[in-house]
């Protein structure tokens, strides 16, 4: 009976184990791709494709500085080797070289941090966008694997 008792425990904590890794992949692929989306909007903007709105402007860079902050978090060891839905995966760089990726993601955090200050008008975000995109691309080609 007490053998029974034990491998239902350990069968639920696992269980329980997997529907926490499977959260965390759902709200990390979350946050990219509301990254994706803000770039996307600011870029427009840039190309004068879309109006010029502060608002915009605003709340993607509060998004950006979310993400600054919440990167650390977003891959926890038990991500390792995980594979994702879409078009990449997190490369193994990310825990082979945690000092690496910490430092792009104080990178990025500080460049968020800059652009929220200067971002007034078109022609900042015109100036501050690429900055951004330069940084989130450095990151992108070390620590993101292109599926296929």
């Amino acid at each position: 009976m007490k053998r029974i008792v034990v491998v239902i425990a350990v069968l639920a904590f696992s269980a329980g184990a997997v529907v926490a890794q499977q959260d965390q992949v759902k709200r990390t692929q979350a946050m990219m791709k509301d990254n994706g989306k803000n770039a996307g909007a600011l870029s427009a903007m840039v190309k004068g494709d879309k109006p010029y709105d502060q608002s915009t402007v605003n709340a993607a860079l509060a998004q950006f500085e979310d993400t600054a902050k919440s990167l650390p978090t977003l891959f926890p060891e038990s991500m390792k080797g995980i594979k994702l839905e879409g078009d990449y995966d997190p490369s193994p760089k990310i825990w082979e070289d945690k000092a690496g990726f910490e430092s792009q993601i104080k990178s990025f955090a500080k460049v968020v941090a800059d652009a929220k200050g200067k971002v007034k008008n078109l022609d900042t975000l015109k100036a501050e966008l690429p900055v951004i995109g330069k940084q989130c691309g450095a990151c992108h080609e070390t620590y993101r694997i292109k599926k296929g």
